[in-house]
């Protein structure tokens, strides 16, 4: 059974619509008007991909990730699968706390 998660568009900052765009593109929109977003939440390989395009465009620490993310994955999936990429060598923390992608 696939669960959905809500989502209101919001656009703080310029560039977040963007974002939000590369992420709707890796998860299925069941729903969508100008006010919200229905789509499926992400499998684990789903975060992963989506965390490590995350990480191409620039460091971030969990709190960035988990704000970007919000309403899509939970802190505590979004640290597994950091953990997980972090063992595959394919994400770094590095010495401010803030992740990176490698190679």
């Amino acid at each position: 059974m696939s669960s959905s998660k809500k989502r209101k568009r919001v656009s703080n900052k310029e560039g977040d619509e963007e974002k939000f765009s590369e992420v709707e593109k890796k998860l299925k929109v069941l729903y969508s008007d100008k006010e919200v977003i229905v789509m499926t939440a992400p499998n684990e390989e789903e975060l992963k991909e989506i965390l490590l395009d995350l990480l191409k465009e620039k460091p971030m620490n969990l709190k960035e990730l988990h704000s970007e993310l919000s309403g899509i994955a939970s802190e505590d999936k979004i640290r597994k699968a950091l953990a997980e990429l972090a063992e595959k060598n394919l994400i770094t923390m590095l010495d401010d706390g803030r992740y990176t992608r490698l190679g």
